[in-house]
C-alpha cells in the first residue's frame, strides 16, 4: 500500500516541485495562465465533469452531503480551537474548512481511482467553491457583497452542469471532446501554479500556520470517520471522502485574506506549512481511502 500511496502522491509534488523551481529561477507573470485557468479551463473542467454520461448527480448526493458535514464540522472545530487560543476566527476558521480540492483534490482523485472518479471530484469542488465564493467570503468580510459571485464563470459552468445533469442532457461526442480535453489541462496548470505561487508566502506567524496545518486534516478526517458511520455511503464514495477530507487549505483562502487584509501574512503561513504538511496528511487520508 506504501508504494501505492508513494505512486499516487509523487507525480502530484513533482508538479507542484517543478512549479516552484521554475518560478524561484524566471519568477514568470502567471496572471495571464491564472486568469485562463480560473475563467475558461476550470469552468470546462466543472462543467465537463457534471455532464460526463457515467456520472449521476443524484447518485452522489450522499457524497455531497457528506462533503458538507466535513467542511461546516472543520469549521466548528476550528472555531472553537481559535477562541482557545485567542485568535481572530476571520483568519483561521476559513482555511480549516476549504481544502485544495483543485489544485491536489482532482489529480489525487484521478490518481488514485481512475477517470471515472473524476467527476464525483469535480461535484465535491463545485460544493466547495460554491461554500468558498459565499459563506467564506462573509466569514473573512462580513460586509461582503455576493452580487459579483453569480458573475463567476465557475459558478455559471457549475449551474449549467447541473442542470444539463439533472435534465438527462448531453452534448454530442465532437462538442464534448474538446470540452473535456481543454478542461483537463486546468489540473496540471492548477499544479503548477500552486508551486510558483508558494514564492509568495512567507513563514511569519508559524505559530498559527503550524496549528492549521495539523488541525485542517485532523479535524477533516475526524469529521468524514463520523459521517461515513452516520450517512449510507457507498465503499467508493467513503474512499473518496477521506481523499477529500486530508487535503490542505486551498491557495484561494490566502487570496481572499490579502484582498480584505484580514492578518494574510498568517493566512499564507497555514497554506504554506499547510501544503508541506500534506506530505504526511494526504498519505494517511489514502490509506483509510484504500484499506
Amino acid at each position: 500500500m506504501l508504494l501505492r500511496i508513494l505512486a499516487i502522491i509523487t507525480p502530484v509534488l513533482l508538479i507542484i516541485l517543478i512549479g516552484y523551481l521554475y518560478a524561484r529561477r524566471h519568477r514568470p507573470d502567471l496572471a495571464a495562465m491564472n486568469t485562463l485557468t480560473v475563467d475558461l479551463l476550470s469552468p470546462l473542467l466543472i462543467f465537463s465533469g457534471l455532464t460526463a454520461k457515467d456520472f449521476d448527480l443524484r447518485a452522489n448526493g450522499w457524497l455531497l452531503l457528506a462533503g458538507l458535514v466535513v467542511v461546516l464540522g472543520s469549521g466548528g472545530i476550528a472555531w472553537l480551537f481559535a477562541r482557545w487560543r485567542g485568535w481572530d476566527t476571520r483568519t483561521f476558521v476559513p482555511p480549516m474548512m476549504f481544502g485544495n480540492t483543485a489544485n491536489m483534490g482532482l489529480p489525487l482523485a484521478l490518481l488514485t481511482f481512475g477517470p471515472q472518479a473524476v467527476p464525483a471530484a469535480v461535484a465535491l469542488f463545485v460544493m466547495t467553491n460554491l461554500l468558498h465564493f459565499t459563506l467564506g467570503a462573509k466569514l473573512v468580510n462580513h460586509d461582503a457583497s455576493l452580487a459579483g459571485v453569480l458573475k463567476s464563470p465557475m459558478i455559471a459552468a457549475s449551474v449549467l452542469g447541473i442542470g444539463f445533469n439533472l435534465l438527462g442532457l448531453s452534448l454530442p461526442e465532437w462538442a464534448a471532446l474538446p470540452i473535456r480535453l481543454l478542461g483537463e489541462a486546468a489540473i496540471p496548470l492548477m499544479l503548477f501554479a500552486l508551486g510558483a505561487r508558494m514564492l509568495d508566502v512567507s513563514l511569519a506567524g508559524w505559530r498559527i500556520g503550524l496549528a492549521g496545518a495539523a488541525l485542517c486534516p485532523l479535524a477533516g478526517l475526524l469529521v468524514a470517520a463520523l459521517a461515513s458511520q452516520l450517512l449510507p455511503l457507498t465503499p467508493s464514495a467513503t474512499a473518496q471522502l477521506y481523499v477529500y477530507a486530508s487535503l490542505p487549505p486551498a491557495v484561494l483562502n490566502f487570496l481572499i485574506a490579502e484582498r480584505n487584509q484580514q492578518e494574510p501574512d498568517k493566512v499564507a503561513s497555514i497554506v504554506l506549512l499547510g501544503n508541506l504538511s500534506s506530505l504526511i496528511f494526504v498519505p494517511l487520508g489514502l490509506a483509510l481511502a484504500l484499506s
